[in-house]
């Protein structure tokens, strides 16, 4: 199975904030999560958070949005897809933050990707997408 990585302007804005060394740290990590996802899930999956139910507001819909713990004081808010018809995961990242701002960014990115469920109608965050890349 490929990995394949998204982002969206805010992430890469976010991203540019961190010093070198960081992002280095950051990259690093993302690489060995989406790694470890394919080999071992249930070690990611300890890494990764639903920030709140998002299940109950979506109708049953099961939710691929979460915080990923990189370090201990910075997040990744993304959705991780797998695509079995193109034998791919999609690990499409939203945003980066510092830990106390990840319920705020998490709140945003899911009012943003789940609004079409909860009856509103904001533009698809896939038109925000800057880069696409594969592991």
């Amino acid at each position: 199975m490929e990995i394949c990585f998204e982002s969206t302007q805010n992430f890469e804005t976010e991203l540019a904030i961190f010093s070198e060394s960081e992002r280095t740290i950051i990259v690093e990590h993302l690489n060995q999560y989406a790694q470890l996802f394919l080999t071992d899930k249930a070690t990611i999956l300890k890494k990764l958070y639903h920030l709140y139910p998002v299940k109950q507001i979506i109708n049953d819909y099961e939710s691929t949005l979460y915080s990923l713990e990189i370090t201990d004081s910075i997040r990744i808010i993304l959705t991780i897809d797998e695509d079995t018809i193109f034998d791919q995961v999609i690990f499409t990242l939203f945003r980066i933050v510092n830990k106390s701002l990840a319920l705020q960014a998490y709140t945003e990115v899911n009012h943003l990707i789940y609004s079409d469920f909860m009856g509103n109608q904001i533009s698809s965050p896939q038109q925000n997408l800057t880069q696409r890349f594969y592991a």
